[in-house]
């Protein structure tokens, strides 16, 4: 054999020892940003599977793997519909992660693979049927003749943006249009990504109210005992402004998406983040600050169960939002920021309970003077946040130019293009869901004011 024939077969020899050697490093340990898609594409293919009805392929292809990093079209997952779990993995072989189904609680990632019996026990949660379907919204489900004044805006692709799901106008107190994508109903519980902050907010609002906190309470966990994070208030948590170290930027593994995608416990990783800046003194939009007020607020009732119900019961219950579930991490504490699914007349509900300030049916359900802190800009935002989780600037604005709405709209946002504007001056809510991702560019501040001026 020649030199170079030696040679060949030798580098061959090599590389195919260099591949075997990455493979086995894949198996054995997956980089963790791997780990992120395959416990994202899980998470997700849970949710819509058990908690919407769709196809899981439908939902990994359109869901995960168009809107996102090119790494994920290598991504496939297996449902056991049976137990109510769903695997993930990279090119059937690696970085494995894994998402599983509780009755009343959602879809949690388990990124250790199994997790205690335990904490695969649901909750049972009483049907929310009292609204007879005949009746007309927001009693029941029965939909007035539309406003035919909206017609064209609610068939106008660029008002809706790429990838609407569905939008709902509520004026006085009513619908006056809808629109669904294709595929989509009424009847489709989507998720709310960061508006679930919002509802988080109005459950606390909802406690206040029945004598179960103060918003002014402070040395909150004895994690925090003896070190300066005992200083943060919620109002702090509320306003984002805690100082906590928190990295909310996506795309990477990040304190975001490994707090969602690679802790089986959300809130102890949100918990355990060191102090950054003095509280109250800077503003840093956190998903990691709302799942900590919901430890906080669940951490007050005498067991978990108790708190996984009041939700259902102290909220949705007398709102009439059947459809609404919040999710929860394997440690059944709601993860607080960013999974909330409900249809798009509930998500329509909850804004036209805070249009009209946190009164529904003529019995308060917000302390007065609530809804007030979350129409009220916080110390250090320049004007973009709240004092109680929401946003002053539509998705995709950077600058105070809200396409002439009234200076007292406010928003709920979330991810990918949900998004709902209230404004009480005008008795208006416009809710805006969808698969948007913000490099398309779409605001639905147009939408609004197309909206609103259609109305006058």
């Amino acid at each position: 054999m020649s030199f170079l024939g030696r040679s060949a077969r030798i580098a061959a020899f090599l590389l195919l020892g260099l591949v075997t050697l990455a493979v086995a490093w894949l198996a054995v340990m997956p980089p963790e940003l791997l780990r992120v898609g395959t416990g994202y594409a899980a998470k997700m293919v849970c949710s819509n599977v058990f908690l919407v009805g769709r196809d899981s392929q439908d939902v990994l292809e359109v869901d995960v793997q168009a809107p996102g990093h090119p790494l994920l079209r290598l991504v496939s997952v297996d449902v056991d519909d049976e137990r109510g779990w769903v695997a993930a993995r990279m090119a059937g072989v690696f970085a494995g992660n894994a998402a599983f189904h509780r009755p009343g609680l959602g879809c949690a990632v388990a990124p250790e693979g199994e997790v205690d019996p335990a904490a695969q026990e649901g909750v049972e949660l009483a049907p929310i049927n009292a609204q007879d379907v005949s009746a007309a919204w927001p009693d029941g489900e029965r939909v007035e003749t539309p406003d035919p004044r909206l017609a064209d805006i609610l068939t106008d692709p660029d008002l809706l943006g790429p990838g609407m799901r569905a939008v709902v106008v509520v004026k006085n107190g009513r619908i006056v249009g809808e629109a669904y994508g294709d595929g989509f109903d009424a009847d489709s519980r989507l998720l709310g990504w960061s508006m679930t902050k919002s509802v988080t907010a109005a459950i606390m609002g909802r406690m206040v109210a029945d004598g179960l906190m103060t918003l002014d309470a402070s040395g909150l966990f004895a994690e925090w005992s003896g070190d300066e994070r005992a200083e943060i208030s919620l109002a702090n948590l509320l306003a984002m402004e805690s100082g906590l170290d928190f990295d909310e930027s996506y795309g990477s593994v990040t304190d975001v998406t490994r707090m969602l995608y690679l802790e089986p416990t959300a809130s102890s990783f949100a918990l355990s983040r060191p102090l950054k800046e003095e509280p109250g003194k800077a503003f840093n939009y956190s998903s990691g600050e709302t799942v900590i007020l919901s430890r906080y607020w669940m951490s007050l009732f005498p067991s978990l169960e108790q708190a996984q119900r009041y939700p259902h019961d102290a909220l949705f219950k007398p709102l009439g939002m059947g459809s609404a579930i919040l999710e929860a991490d394997t440690a059944g504490v709601f993860v607080g920021s960013s999974y909330m699914y409900a249809t798009a007349r509930d998500w329509a509900r909850i804004g036209a309970f805070l249009a009209n300030d946190g009164v529904w049916n003529g019995e308060r359900l917000l302390p007065d003077g609530f809804v007030d802190l979350m129409r009220a800009p916080n110390g250090t935002s320049n004007g973009a946040y709240s004092k109680m989780q929401t946003w002053f600037l539509p998705p995709g604005q950077r600058e105070l130019d809200a396409s002439g709405l009234p200076e007292d709209v406010f928003w709920m946002r979330g991810h990918d293009g949900q998004s709902i504007a209230i404004s009480s001056a005008e008795d208006l809510v416009v809710v805006r869901l969808g698969l948007t991702p913000v490099r398309q560019g779409y605001s639905p501040a147009e939408l609004v004011s197309a909206v609103r001026s259609a109305l006058q």
